[in-house]
């Protein structure tokens, strides 16, 4: 019985050990010549960005809910930066031994945040969460990426992402794609963040300059 139970645990051990598994809530990258492409992903939901390795210059993105089977996920998608192009409402991809993983120890803010208000003269002004055109920004593992989109008509109006540090109640961008300015790529972006009634509350000044005062909402999937 004993050499059974010891032949079962080295049994199981080894299919840990050769087997590709993925742990869910994980942030991937691979680098083909001067194209860098990153995963974020969670336990219901993914995107996938494209940018140069060289300027940071923005390329593509796509993302939404996933079916996953072994290491494949079958996405259907809300936005896509290229439906013009493709027409693309369903993609699959496969996280192989190419995909490097990059998750930093940083789970402060992790989620699919949606804008749900923001100050604009004092007036707090709110968003329906629940309609299709939004703004999302979705944190994982000290990366992040935003997506302006439309889930219904597949308008895409925007991304940007890299890496978050948050220290001492400010939340730190350190932008390394931008798909309305590459000019903005390297920039660091210092904001003041809060948690409140489950709320992120999010003030400092825009890649611009300007001054900005947003509520964000944990997405919650309908």
């Amino acid at each position: 019985m004993m050499n059974h139970l010891i032949l079962k645990g080295l049994t199981a051990f080894l299919l840990l050990l050769f087997t590709p598994v993925l742990i869910y809530s994980q942030v991937y990258e691979t680098q083909n010549e001067n194209k860098i492409s990153r995963i974020i992903f969670d336990n219901e939901y993914i995107v996938i960005s494209n940018f140069k390795a060289s300027s940071g210059e923005f390329l593509s993105t796509l993302g939404g809910y996933f079916e996953k089977e072994e290491n494949q996920f079958n996405i259907d998608l809300e936005f896509n930066s290229n439906y013009e192009i493709d027409s693309l409402k369903n993609y699959s991809i496969n996280i192989d031994s190419n995909w490097k993983k990059i998750s930093k120890n940083n789970d402060v803010l992790k989620g699919k945040w949606v804008m749900s208000g923001r100050y604009v003269n004092d007036e707090y002004r709110t968003r329906d969460v629940n309609l299709p055109r939004k703004t999302m920004k979705f944190l994982h593992d000290g990366f992040f990426q935003w997506i302006a989109f439309n889930s219904d008509t597949f308008a895409f109006s925007g991304s940007g992402g890299g890496e978050y540090e948050t220290i001492d109640g400010k939340y730190i961008e350190k932008i390394q794609y931008f798909s309305r300015d590459d000019s903005r790529v390297g920039a660091e972006l210092d904001f003041n963040f809060e948690l409140k009634d489950k709320n992120w509350i999010h003030s400092g000044l825009s890649s611009r300059g300007t001054p900005i005062n947003e509520v964000w909402t944990i997405r919650k999937k309908l």
